[in-house]
């Protein structure tokens, strides 16, 4: 990935062209990215048998049996996927068994996953951003809703199950939609638009790359690769509308990406896209203001490298960062309460550039979303020292850019 312009004068970002990198070709895209029909609803078609024994998606299977998974894809990527993956995983050996896939989600980039269990969203990353609600007992897509803007990159959920937040790439701009008792979305709510400050070095607009909300519940944040700043907003949870209390600016250039938060609340972990640094954050859950620190290394050593997103543990004793271009693992202890990180050294991720990471919900498992190689590497985490270790084979997933335990 390179400076985050958008090719002159065709509206084609810089993400989507990396989106497709490594076996999906350029004119297989802009076709993809041409089609602006946003999501449809409709029954899923499994493209697999269910794997016996397998867990039903968003069930409270035992901690020793199988857990369900999510991938995200492409669909519009030559390789890509043809809709969300369903797949199993072994909490204790990390083994991952194919299920079969949701179809009718057009690219589904990004994934996150209702309170509740029962509702998975995803982000439709198009020309005409949408974002779709699927119901995971019985796989039902329950239909799609346009955010309003360009190339929905993310989507997140607020703690109160209420409202789904999306960030999009393309336009720069966050929007709200309500969820109903179903899980089913309403129509949009609120959008807001990264008009200030100006974009930074070889930018030419806003970016919005991310949107979650702080662990205290008070402050929804978003993150701008394009105005290399991370906005706070107060989202009024009876009218599902957002407003912005503070602004919170890297050094230029460096084109933040994805923000996480520490489990204790006071501090976060920025990882700039741009300039291959990392930064800790300070948060001030009274004002929602955040603090960005001084940058720190990725650990990579490859020439160019793009650093993705923070993983941190439950216990919030360490942190991983997802290298691409260095395609690493990079491994931090997490010092001071979350105050500080210090870089423990990176480890291969078996894959071609990890664009997203998550751990399983007990912290023992770490997965590696490998969107050049179509892979998702998993990792077992030793609790005392947070080494990760490679536990097999990567399971095969087209064009892999989320994956998503539960």
């Amino acid at each position: 990935m390179g400076s985050g312009t958008d090719e002159a004068g065709g509206g084609w970002s810089r993400r989507r062209l990396v989106s497709v990198l490594g076996g999906a070709a350029a004119s297989a895209a802009l076709a993809g990215c041409a089609d602006d029909s946003g999501g449809t609803g409709g029954r899923a078609v499994p493209e697999a048998r269910e794997t016996a024994g397998t867990s039903a998606p968003g069930s409270s299977a035992s901690p020793s049996g199988p857990r369900p998974l999510y991938l995200g894809t492409y669909t519009s990527a030559e390789g890509g996927g043809r809709g969300i993956g369903v797949a199993s995983y072994d909490p204790v050996s990390g083994r991952i068994t194919g299920g079969g896939t949701i179809t009718g989600v057009p690219d589904p980039s990004y994934l996150a996953v209702h309170p509740d269990g029962g509702t998975l969203y995803a982000a439709n990353e198009r020309a005409r951003g949408a974002v779709t609600a699927v119901r995971l007992s019985d796989r039902t897509v329950l239909g799609s809703r346009a955010t309003g803007g360009t190339h929905t990159c993310h989507v997140s959920v607020h703690p109160g199950g209420r409202w789904l937040l999306s960030a999009d790439y393309g336009s720069g701009t966050v929007a709200v939609h309500p969820i109903d008792a179903s899980g089913a979305l309403g129509e949009r709510t609120d959008q807001v638009t990264h008009r200030r400050p100006a974009p930074g070095p070889g930018q030419q607009g806003p970016h919005a790359h991310q949107v979650v909300t702080a662990p205290d519940g008070g402050h929804v944040l978003a993150v701008d690769l394009g105005t290399d700043t991370v906005y706070s907003y107060r989202l009024d949870e009876r009218n599902g509308t957002l407003t912005e209390v503070a602004q919170a600016h890297t050094r230029a250039g460096a084109g933040p990406r994805h923000l996480t938060f520490h489990p204790g609340g006071r501090y976060a972990y920025l990882a700039n896209e741009a300039d291959d640094t990392v930064a800790v954050c300070g948060y001030d859950a009274a004002t929602g203001r955040l603090t960005i620190g001084a940058p720190q290394s990725t650990g990579a050593k490859a020439g160019t490298n793009y650093p993705a997103q923070f993983a941190v543990t439950p216990d919030g004793a360490h942190a991983f960062l997802a290298n691409r271009g260095d395609n690493t693992l990079a491994r931090y202890a997490v010092e001071a309460d979350g105050a500080r990180l210090r870089l423990l050294g990176t480890v291969p991720v078996a894959g071609d550039f990890p664009r997203q990471i998550a751990l399983s919900p007990d912290g023992g498992l770490l997965f590696a979303a490998n969107q050049r190689s179509g892979t998702v590497g998993v990792f077992r985490v030793d609790a005392a020292s947070g080494e990760p270790r490679l536990t097999g084979e990567p399971f095969a997933s087209p064009v892999a850019v989320c994956a998503v335990p539960l």
